[in-house]
Protein backbone atom coordinates (compact mmCIF):
# COMPACT_ATOMS: atom_id res chain seq x y z
CA UNK A 1 0.00 0.00 0.00
CA UNK A 2 1.89 2.88 -0.91
CA UNK A 3 -0.67 5.45 -1.31
CA UNK A 4 -2.52 5.11 1.79
CA UNK A 5 -4.47 8.40 2.88
CA UNK A 6 -3.05 10.00 -0.27
CA UNK A 7 -5.32 12.64 -2.42
CA UNK A 8 -5.70 11.85 -6.15
CA UNK A 9 -7.03 13.35 -8.89
CA UNK A 10 -7.33 11.52 -12.36
CA UNK A 11 -8.95 13.81 -15.22
CA UNK A 12 -10.27 11.24 -17.96
CA UNK A 13 -10.69 8.41 -15.83
CA UNK A 14 -13.78 6.46 -17.72
CA UNK A 15 -11.57 4.21 -19.39
CA UNK A 16 -8.32 4.03 -20.94
CA UNK A 17 -5.17 5.00 -19.38
CA UNK A 18 -7.11 7.22 -16.56
CA UNK A 19 -9.25 4.07 -15.67
CA UNK A 20 -5.67 2.12 -15.08
CA UNK A 21 -4.48 4.52 -13.47
CA UNK A 22 -7.15 5.35 -11.24
CA UNK A 23 -7.17 1.18 -10.36
CA UNK A 24 -4.03 1.27 -9.34
CA UNK A 25 -4.30 4.17 -7.17
CA UNK A 26 -7.04 2.81 -5.27
CA UNK A 27 -5.32 -0.48 -4.79
CA UNK A 28 -2.94 1.13 -2.92
CA UNK A 29 -5.10 2.55 -0.70
CA UNK A 30 -5.88 6.02 -2.03
CA UNK A 31 -8.87 8.49 -2.06
CA UNK A 32 -9.54 8.78 -5.97
CA UNK A 33 -11.19 11.43 -7.54
CA UNK A 34 -12.32 10.79 -11.18
CA UNK A 35 -13.47 12.89 -14.05
CA UNK A 36 -15.23 12.23 -17.14
CA UNK A 37 -17.62 13.85 -19.42
CA UNK A 38 -20.07 11.20 -19.64
CA UNK A 39 -22.08 10.52 -16.84
CA UNK A 40 -23.06 6.95 -17.44
CA UNK A 41 -19.53 5.94 -18.03
CA UNK A 42 -17.88 7.56 -14.97
CA UNK A 43 -20.48 5.36 -12.32
CA UNK A 44 -18.99 2.49 -14.58
CA UNK A 45 -15.56 3.43 -13.86
CA UNK A 46 -15.70 4.59 -10.17
CA UNK A 47 -17.38 0.98 -9.29
CA UNK A 48 -14.39 -0.72 -10.39
CA UNK A 49 -12.20 1.52 -8.91
CA UNK A 50 -14.06 1.57 -5.75
CA UNK A 51 -13.99 -2.31 -5.67
CA UNK A 52 -10.30 -2.28 -5.40
CA UNK A 53 -10.07 -0.80 -1.79
CA UNK A 54 -9.49 2.80 -1.86
CA UNK A 55 -12.60 5.61 -1.76
CA UNK A 56 -13.52 6.54 -5.08
CA UNK A 57 -15.46 10.06 -5.99
CA UNK A 58 -16.46 10.43 -9.18
CA UNK A 59 -17.74 14.03 -10.65
CA UNK A 60 -18.39 14.99 -14.17
CA UNK A 61 -16.16 17.64 -15.45
CA UNK A 62 -15.61 18.69 -19.07
CA UNK A 63 -11.62 19.62 -18.42
CA UNK A 64 -11.93 21.64 -21.47
CA UNK A 65 -14.41 24.27 -19.49
CA UNK A 66 -12.44 26.26 -17.36
CA UNK A 67 -15.97 27.22 -14.78
CA UNK A 68 -16.17 23.20 -14.72
CA UNK A 69 -12.59 22.37 -13.73
CA UNK A 70 -12.97 25.55 -10.89
CA UNK A 71 -15.89 23.97 -9.54
CA UNK A 72 -13.83 20.62 -9.41
CA UNK A 73 -10.74 22.55 -7.22
CA UNK A 74 -13.39 24.12 -5.49
CA UNK A 75 -15.28 21.11 -4.13
CA UNK A 76 -11.52 19.65 -3.98
CA UNK A 77 -10.53 22.61 -1.17
CA UNK A 78 -13.90 22.07 0.69
CA UNK A 79 -13.79 18.16 1.00
CA UNK A 80 -10.72 17.45 1.35
CA UNK A 81 -8.99 21.15 2.96
CA UNK A 82 -6.75 22.07 0.00
CA UNK A 83 -5.01 19.36 0.15
CA UNK A 84 -4.08 17.16 -3.21
CA UNK A 85 -1.47 14.89 -2.98
CA UNK A 86 -1.42 13.31 -7.36
CA UNK A 87 -2.76 15.36 -10.24
CA UNK A 88 -2.97 12.98 -13.30
CA UNK A 89 -4.19 15.49 -15.79
CA UNK A 90 -5.03 12.88 -18.42
CA UNK A 91 -8.01 14.18 -19.64
CA UNK A 92 -8.35 14.36 -23.45
CA UNK A 93 -11.07 13.77 -26.26
CA UNK A 94 -9.05 14.21 -29.88
CA UNK A 95 -8.08 10.78 -30.47
CA UNK A 96 -10.70 9.99 -32.62
CA UNK A 97 -10.87 13.16 -34.63
CA UNK A 98 -6.72 12.78 -34.90
CA UNK A 99 -7.19 9.18 -36.21
CA UNK A 100 -9.72 9.96 -38.87
CA UNK A 101 -7.08 12.45 -40.14
CA UNK A 102 -4.50 9.68 -40.40
CA UNK A 103 -2.55 8.88 -43.70
CA UNK A 104 -3.27 12.76 -44.38
CA UNK A 105 -0.45 15.25 -45.16
CA UNK A 106 -0.05 17.91 -42.09
CA UNK A 107 -0.52 20.92 -44.57
CA UNK A 108 -4.12 19.17 -45.12
CA UNK A 109 -4.95 18.71 -41.94
CA UNK A 110 -8.15 20.90 -40.86
CA UNK A 111 -7.39 24.11 -38.71
CA UNK A 112 -10.53 22.57 -36.31
CA UNK A 113 -8.37 19.24 -35.52
CA UNK A 114 -5.70 21.76 -33.98
CA UNK A 115 -8.47 23.65 -32.22
CA UNK A 116 -9.68 19.99 -30.84
CA UNK A 117 -6.46 18.93 -29.59
CA UNK A 118 -5.52 22.35 -27.85
CA UNK A 119 -9.20 22.55 -26.46
CA UNK A 120 -9.25 18.97 -25.16
CA UNK A 121 -5.66 18.44 -24.08
CA UNK A 122 -3.24 21.55 -23.59
CA UNK A 123 -6.51 23.92 -22.32
CA UNK A 124 -7.63 20.73 -20.02
CA UNK A 125 -4.69 20.66 -18.43
CA UNK A 126 -3.87 24.01 -18.20
CA UNK A 127 -6.88 24.59 -15.95
CA UNK A 128 -5.68 21.84 -13.84
CA UNK A 129 -2.39 23.36 -13.26
CA UNK A 130 -3.89 26.75 -12.78
CA UNK A 131 -6.34 24.85 -10.11
CA UNK A 132 -3.75 23.93 -8.18
CA UNK A 133 -3.37 27.26 -7.08
CA UNK A 134 -6.74 28.41 -6.48
CA UNK A 135 -7.03 29.97 -3.24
Amino acid sequence: RAAPSRVCLVTGASRGLGKGIALQLSEAGATVYITARHREQLLRAAEEVSARGGRCVPVVCDSSREEEVAALFERLQQAEDGRLDVLVANAFSGVEAIGAQRGLPFWESPAALWDLINNAGLRGHYFCAQGLFYP
